[in-house]
């Protein structure tokens, strides 16, 4: 270069847009080719041994359940969660999917829902209602168990509650009944 030519560019001088896309591409690649974590290892797994197909091509709710597994513990994994923080999320997030409260029912008038007939269901937890005499229930109080395993609520679940009130179930074996 001369005295009175043009100062090159830093791309004409080092080819800097060539290495910047090199060292893009790189660092893209590697990024997709981050080995599984273990939480998504035993996922695949478990879910083999469940009898899922992981390689299932047809569009059914097996194959969208198995992907919002993976979705839901990708995310799980994002985060970074330490030992003790993991199970801390995982608990409180079950119980928030699975509309359960966090803590104790209070009973509170803002707690409740007319849902007819002079009868209030509790907005925190769905299978609390209450009925005009003022009186609180959980109709799965208790669920019946047959030998078999299979479980079922009746009319005989219901169990009257008072507040504070953390829900829970009772689980009673019964026979299984034979039909006639």
């Amino acid at each position: 270069m001369d005295c009175c030519g043009e100062i090159p560019t830093i791309q004409e001088k080092w080819g800097f847009k060539n290495k910047m896309s090199y060292w893009w591409r790189a660092v893209k690649s590697w990024f997709q080719k981050k080995p599984e974590s273990n939480t998504i290892k035993h996922a695949r797994r478990e879910l083999i041994a469940l009898g899922y197909d992981l390689n299932q091509k047809e569009e059914d709710p097996n194959k969208w359940i198995v992907e919002n597994i993976f979705e839901l513990l990708r995310v799980f994994n994002k985060q970074g969660h330490s030992g003790s923080s993991a199970p801390y999320c995982a608990s409180m997030f079950k119980k928030l999917a699975l509309f359960e409260p966090l803590c104790p029912l209070t009973g509170d008038d803002s707690e409740w829902n007319e849902v007819g007939n002079d009868t209030w269901q509790n907005i925190r937890c769905s299978h609390v209602f209450k009925g005009v005499d003022g009186k609180a229930y959980d109709i799965d109080g208790k669920i019946f168990r047959e030998l078999d395993g299979c479980q079922y609520t009746s009319a005989d679940s219901r169990v009257f509650i008072t507040f504070p009130y953390i829900p829970k179930s009772e689980y009673v074996d019964v026979p299984k009944e034979i039909d006639n």
